[in-house]
């Protein structure tokens, strides 16, 4: 066990009161491709980038395009919890964890047991008819094909935050609560680099601090402990 473990190990057992934000590196060992990374989407080929085909303007204007885009690279079916879902589970169960604030949109933390799960940027699994509101899993996007309509004629339109559009009011709000309020703040694998939801640790104003990434932030976070990895391969050993 590292001194970095050993140290976060302390931190966990010394706490009641934990909250964990997490970014796409939490579900690249699901293997689920993260944004920004080399191998992430930013990365690959697409006739328009991936900025612009997930941006509200598009999905209003090309709307085929939009979901041949989000079926082939947002939908992930068989992907699975995993070490980082499943210990964020169990320190919940135990008392420990208060909240998981998370920036992905793959349900995989309620798959692991996750409760008390803030998706800030909502959920591929929950989509609504934008005429009647009617409800619709994710197989309805899923094996649809062209734009996806409701029994009512409707567009279903995707339960996740898009560029251009504003976050839930109260999704926010609670999350600001819990991290003000935190002992411990643990970020995870994510570069802080979209906001306002990176600005949401601003409001952390304990002095257990913890980040897990596999590449560095930087200034980004007055960090007490930093972490240099994998977020599951990490958490597992605590």
């Amino acid at each position: 066990m590292t001194e970095e473990i050993r140290k976060l190990k302390e931190i966990i057992d010394g706490s009641d009161n934990i909250v964990f934000f997490g970014g796409a590196g939490v579900s690249t060992e699901s293997g689920i491709p993260d944004f920004r990374s080399v191998d992430g989407l930013y990365h690959q080929q697409w006739s328009d980038p991936p900025e612009t085909i997930l941006s509200h303007t598009y999905y209003e204007r090309y709307p085929e395009k939009f979901f041949a885009f989000y079926r082939a690279k947002l939908l992930c079916p068989d992907a699975k919890p995993n070490a980082a879902h499943r210990k964020l589970a169990e320190w919940e169960r135990a008392g420990k964890l208060k909240a998981v604030i998370t920036q992905n949109i793959d349900g995989l933390h309620q798959a692991a047991g996750s409760k008390e799960v803030l998706e800030l940027h909502g959920s591929t699994l929950r989509n609504y008819c934008e005429r009647c509101g009617k409800f619709y899993g994710v197989e309805a996007i899923a094996h649809s094909a062209g734009v996806p309509t409701c029994s009512c004629g409707g567009r279903v339109k995707p339960d996740v935050v898009l560029y251009e559009e504003g976050l839930n009011e109260d999704t926010l709000y609670k999350a600001v609560r819990y991290i003000a309020e935190a002992d411990v703040l643990i970020i995870a694998g994510t570069s802080l680099a979209v906001y306002p939801a990176a600005g949401l640790v601003n409001y952390y104003r304990g002095h257990k601090l913890v980040v897990i990434n596999k590449t560095p932030l930087g200034d980004k976070t007055r960090a007490d402990l930093v972490i240099t990895g994998a977020v599951g391969e990490t958490l597992a050993q605590v």
